[in-house]
């Protein structure tokens, strides 16, 4: 998905590295809202954060979608072995 297409109340599934454990990456559904202090900007709101969206970030509208992106990436895994 191109972050530029997104609209507030999309869901979207990101590949999202544990912050706690670098190693460790999952495929996480999220949704797009506004910017809390900017409600002219759009940010990604997942595990109860808003995260803001840059250009470069890969967004995908399925779960199987991230999934390929994720099995290109890293090899034939499924992600959820991981977590």
């Amino acid at each position: 998905m191109d972050p530029k297409e997104i609209k507030s109340g999309d869901e979207v599934f990101v590949l999202y590295r544990n912050p706690h454990t670098p190693t460790v990456m999952n495929i996480k559904q999220a949704e797009i809202v506004p910017h809390p202090h900017n409600p002219e900007q759009s940010a990604l709101f997942l595990h109860e954060t808003y995260h803001l969206i840059e250009e470069n970030d890969a967004l995908f509208s399925t779960e199987e979608a991230a999934q390929a992106a994720y099995d290109e990436i890293y090899g034939d895994y499924p992600s959820d072995e991981y977590m």
